[in-house]
């Protein structure tokens, strides 16, 4: 029997991180997104395009998100595995104030919009609760700042252009860790960025990989970090000193060249802004590049987009490959899913796909984060080190809460 994607018009307001909880799927950015609850089907990204166009649809919104959809991850590792959630239930907020539900059944098992109302209804918030927290490093601090040093190394040799190198710290709780709480603190303070909620993979990204809406293309592409302090004029002049520093400028325009020499291919036309500008989050501020443009036809999938990009020279480096083998060789850890992708995608191909950064892997009483930076000729190992601290304080914040 096969499956049916129905779509409906939603008059209630849903909260989309009451919705998905701590066990569903979310992605949502400003209020704008999805989450989805139940599993209709696992599947792999090279499978992922026949499976969605195989379920028939009945739509009455008609907008990207509708229909057959998919939420899933990419690992940093190219050509990794990666498996995408077909979810049984999907409410969806677009940036006209829209709002949808999408049920993904068998043909005739659809459930009577009793049934859709009260999987709608809303839950309470999660207890306020307090518990005691250690946090260790991973990998050491020694092993990291050599790691930094071979990457500086080998940029000043003339082998590589630039290398990302990351540490990872290890968090474990008295108790089970409530991912609904951790995405309620996240709102609260990165309520503009991309926050994410995927098998157990929880954060909140600031940075676009790739966006899809018929033909329009969008990537927001990041390099080069500075700290926040709370202090408007003293934020300002560490801004400005951002935008001016040679170091985080290459660092930068290795990126946007990258990204933009990926997407044209696939582009009738392909813009990005003259000069980068600076783009705000609660703890850190970035040098960000937006980029839009059309897709010639047939329009690729944002998944092979997503795949194509991913991991950029943000999270991995340039040339790719020579940078890859360096970070595997010196850094020490696994990087998993961090670096990759995190998003969504529906059966025409329109999806919303963020780098998977300023995130945990949460499994029960435990979290993994990982924070790395752009390793150029003129790095600093202790500039390095407070800048993963500045990063790590995102996903810190939002688990350790007395």
């Amino acid at each position: 029997m096969g499956l049916v994607a129905t779509t409906r018009p939603l008059a209630r307001n849903v909260d989309l991180n009451g919705f998905a909880r701590g066990d569903g799927y979310l992605f949502v950015r400003d209020g704008v997104g999805l989450a989805g609850r139940g599993v209709v089907a696992r599947v792999d990204t090279n499978d992922a395009a026949v499976l969605l166009a195989s379920i028939e649809r009945d739509d009455h919104v008609g907008v990207p998100g509708c229909g057959p959809m998919a939420f899933g991850s990419l690992p940093f590792a190219p050509g990794g595995p990666a498996t995408l959630v077909v979810p049984h239930v999907v409410v969806g907020k677009g940036e006209d104030g829209q709002r949808w539900v999408t049920t993904i059944a068998p043909a005739g098992t659809i459930p009577s919009d009793t049934d859709i109302d009260r999987q709608l209804d809303s839950h309470p918030p999660p207890a306020v609760s307090t518990g005691a927290f250690s946090i260790r490093p991973g990998v050491s601090v020694d092993t990291y700042r050599a790691a930094v040093i071979a990457a500086r190394d080998a940029v000043r040799d003339g082998r590589l252009t630039k290398a990302v190198i990351a540490r990872d710290v290890i968090v474990e709780a008295d108790r089970p860790l409530d991912v609904h709480a951790i995405l309620l603190r996240l709102r609260a303070s990165f309520g503009s960025s991309y926050r994410y909620a995927f098998d157990g993979l929880v954060g909140a990204s600031p940075e676009l990989l790739v966006a899809r809406h018929g033909d329009e293309v969008r990537s927001h592409p990041l390099a080069g970090t500075a700290p926040r302090t709370g202090d408007p004029a003293h934020d300002a002049r560490i801004a400005a000193e951002l935008v001016a520093s040679t170091k985080n400028q290459v660092e930068h325009r290795v990126v946007i060249d990258v990204v933009y020499d990926t997407l044209l291919p696939y582009c009738s036309y392909l813009d990005w802004e003259t000069e980068p500008s600076i783009v705000t989050v609660a703890n850190v501020q970035h040098l960000g590049t937006a980029m839009e443009g059309r897709l010639s036809h047939p329009e690729p999938s944002v998944l092979d987009l997503a795949l194509a990009l991913s991991p950029t020279p943000a999270l991995g480096g340039h040339p790719r490959a020579e940078a890859l083998e360096l970070i595997a060789s010196v850094e020490g850890l696994d990087r998993g899913r961090y670096g990759g992708a995190v998003g969504w995608v529906d059966a025409d191909g329109n999806g919303v796909w963020a780098v998977a950064i300023r995130g945990a892997e949460i499994d029960g009483c435990r979290a993994h984060l990982i924070a790395g930076g752009g390793i150029v000729a003129e790095s600093d190992p202790d500039l390095e080190l407070a800048e993963t601290q500045a990063k790590f304080q995102a996903m810190l914040s939002a688990i350790v809460r007395p």
